[in-house]
């Protein structure tokens, strides 16, 4: 593909210029914010990359999209993607710094630090064991690259790991995989229960009141998409105890508005969709790769089905 005009959108494009000046491209690239884009601009581009895209702007004019994020919902939700336009992703650091924010989560359930930290407003002395992570059993929704990586930074622990996924097909970083379709028997017995879905139309509402039915006293930690998750059964759920604590990192509604109740509740932990920050140079790394791939006809591991979503 002859790629020689791009167009960069981002609100870092500083520190995405001084990054992509270091590689010497040959291409003239813009670098614009999104309230400066228009559609002159992509009548003269081959290539927009961007993190999301305008809802009012037709990108078929161009032949390649680039999302510098790991999803891409926000370029083919309620959109007919001309597909003959290729549509491409970032993949960097995300699955680490996604497992790391489980086990953070998971190690101060285990060892106890919420009740703790009240023994000790409290001035009160009473020894609780910690609980081992090998003794705990998790499922991750999602196992693609992001999800066998959160894998296997809990199975280091001992901890036996389950997988969902549309296909079901087995995957060497999990003990089990199970289909979509089927994904209730295996959610009745574990501990923790992580998201990593990207969202799509099988994905959106999945985490519903029937769901939560099927579980009981789990540890629930959403980095997938907000709006896998049904939020007035989770919070249902919360109440009840099939949810015995929820840490949330995306939402429906981002930021989330400061009236939500998930705010005020004890037993829910908020995060402002930090668990995968795409750094400036990340970011740079996987473009450039990709633009080389593009241009000389390789295979892309980071191409998008547009009919899956992902």
């Amino acid at each position: 593909m002859d790629i020689q005009k791009i167009i960069i959108v981002s609100p870092m494009i500083n520190e995405l210029k001084e990054y992509i000046d270091q590689y010497n491209l040959d291409q003239e690239i813009r670098y614009l914010t999104d309230d400066k884009l228009t559609e002159e601009d992509l009548e003269w581009a081959d290539a927009f990359c961007g993190f999301q895209i305008q809802k009012n702007i037709d990108y078929s004019k161009v032949n390649w999209v680039h999302s510098l994020g790991a999803g891409v919902d926000g370029f083919l939700s309620g959109r007919n993607w001309n597909e003959n336009v290729l549509l491409t992703r970032t993949i960097c650091s995300f699955g680490q710094r996604i497992g790391e924010y489980c086990l953070s989560y998971i190690l101060r359930d285990a060892q106890a630090h919420q009740k703790f930290a009240e023994q000790q407003d409290e001035k009160t002395w009473n020894a609780i064991t910690p609980e081992l992570l090998s003794k705990k059993r998790a499922v991750i929704y999602g196992t693609g690259e992001i999800g066998q990586k959160v894998a296997g930074i809990l199975s280091v622990f001992g901890m036996k790991v389950y997988g969902i996924s549309l296909s079901g097909k087995p995957k060497s970083a999990f003990n089990q995989v199970a289909a979509i379709d089927s994904h209730f028997s295996v959610i009745k017995e574990v501990d923790y229960v992580i998201n990593t879905l990207p969202l799509t139309d099988k994905t959106a509402d999945l985490f519903d009141k029937v769901f939560f039915e099927q579980v009981k006293g789990v540890g629930f930690i959403n980095t997938g998409r907000g709006k896998s998750v049904v939020e007035a059964a989770l919070m249902e759920a919360v109440e009840k105890g099939q949810v015995r604590f929820a840490v949330l990192d995306v939402f429906r509604e981002e930021p989330l508005p400061a009236s939500h109740p998930f705010w005020e509740h004890p037993a829910i932990t908020i995060t402002p969709h930090i668990s995968a920050v795409t750094t400036a140079k990340e970011a740079v790394g996987c473009f450039i790769d990709t633009l080389e791939k593009v241009k000389s006809g390789q295979v892309l591991e980071n191409k998008i089905d547009v009919q899956k979503g992902y």
